[in-house]
């Protein structure tokens, strides 16, 4: 399968994962160490084909991906949710795009999001925890499920807010889909 799209990702190793299954050319930012010559090229090829930020679901993946999308509006963004990509490399826990599988790719693929410009909340904080997905013992569990539900991903209470905003959430549409999933 060929994507027309530039994929950035962090590393070599994502990028030879993403070349095992698809026809994809990337961008590397060697993890956080993404520069404004990067964003600039970011930007052209944001203008000629498009760009995916692909970055692995943890702390410098989200801060990267914040970065572009801050420095370059319009970019579709691709999420694996944490518990899918990842696997067990010499006794330890590793997170990534790099250790993700054909199916999970694919899926974080299709379901690529772009943010609208940053706006009035269609989403109220108080909304948001009237919801439960902060301030109670299974809001954790509950965000999970919310943020694989609208694919941007597992995330702390201000993050997931943050996405759902951009996405232009409303409470009704969440609790339309806590409904469907019951």
């Amino acid at each position: 399968m060929k994507i027309k799209e530039i994929i950035v990702v962090e590393g070599k190793k994502d990028t030879a994962n993403l070349k095992r299954w698809l026809d994809v050319d990337t961008l590397e930012t060697s993890g956080t160490g993404l520069t404004e010559a990067t964003l600039d090229q970011i930007r052209q090829w944001a203008k000629t084909r498009g760009v995916i930020i692909f970055t692995d679901p943890d702390t410098p993946g989200d801060q990267i991906r914040q970065r572009i999308n801050s420095a370059v509006p319009g970019c579709k963004n691709a999420f694996l949710p944490s518990g899918k990509a990842w696997e067990i490399v010499r006794g330890k826990r590793k997170v990534g795009v790099e250790h993700a599988g054909k199916q999970e790719i694919l899926a974080a693929l299709e379901h690529c999001l772009t943010y609208e410009a940053a706006g009035e909340n269609t989403l109220s904080w108080s909304e948001f925890v009237e919801l439960g997905l902060t301030g109670l013992p299974d809001s954790a569990q509950r965000r999970k499920e919310v943020g694989n539900q609208w694919h941007v991903g597992e995330a702390n209470a201000k993050t997931l807010w943050k996405r759902l905003n951009l996405l232009k959430v409303t409470k009704a549409m969440l609790e339309e889909g806590r409904d469907a999933d019951e």
